[in-house]
């Protein structure tokens, strides 16, 4: 019997949306991956040689880059934080759409074209400096997990850089959105090795995801890259 395919799943946000794609390319969680009371974090499907671990979003990339998994699901704000040379996106699925943007207090403005050095508060440090590099601005993050939106309010940093959607926690926390840094959506990540090696499963499984999400053919030559 081959090795199991291991799939990543991100809990939270992703997640609902995520299952009706699995289902599209015929991979069907087992019953106890629906019950909130289970602390299990692996889990089976339909689908005899594929297993579903189910971990925090940053974490999938950590998996899926180091082999432990060998695909995943995961929010490009992710994959452009690590930037794994071990990842392959090959689909972006159309799922968990959202944005990455620079806020600040909403009655000051943006950090000008003279400003030399900010600091910011961010769950996303990589992405952040390089951004204000960009615009010739250092940048010293502050690395935190959540609750970005108080980091002004309490001086820890001037602006934060986080993910936006309706952009209303922001709003009623005195903030408002000023840059967009990038557009996010969930892409199908793959181990390169695993794509290489596994020939005969890994690369049928994104064609199917690909189909499913109504992209044109791709040969995933671009894996070797």
């Amino acid at each position: 019997m081959p090795e199991p395919i291991i799939f990543a799943i991100p809990k939270g946000r992703i997640l609902d949306e995520a299952l009706p794609l699995l289902a599209a390319v015929g991979i069907e969680p087992a019953a106890d991956f629906f019950d909130k009371k289970s602390r299990a974090l692996v889990f089976g499907t339909n689908q005899p040689h594929i297993s579903l671990i189910r971990v925090r979003a940053f974490d999938v990339a950590t998996f899926v880059a180091h082999g432990a998994a060998q695909l995943g699901i995961v929010g490009s704000d992710v994959v452009d934080e690590f930037d794994y040379s071990e990842l392959y996106a090959p689909v972006d699925l159309g799922i968990g759409l959202c944005r990455l943007s620079l806020a600040g207090p909403a009655d000051a403005p943006p950090p000008g074209i003279g400003a030399s050095h900010i600091r910011v508060a961010t769950k996303y440090p990589s992405t952040t400096r390089r951004w204000f590099e960009a615009q010739g601005i250092q940048a010293e993050c502050i690395k935190l997990n959540g609750a970005m939106e108080i980091a002004p309010r309490l001086g820890l940093a001037s602006h934060i850089v986080d993910l936006v959607s309706t952009g209303r926690t922001l709003v009623e926390n005195a903030l408002a959105e000023q840059t967009i840094i990038s557009e996010v959506s969930a892409r199908l990540i793959v181990n390169r090795a695993a794509f290489k090696l596994r020939s005969a499963e890994v690369p049928a499984l994104v064609e199917r995801f690909r189909q499913a999400v109504g992209e044109t053919h791709h040969d995933g030559r671009d894996a070797a890259a």
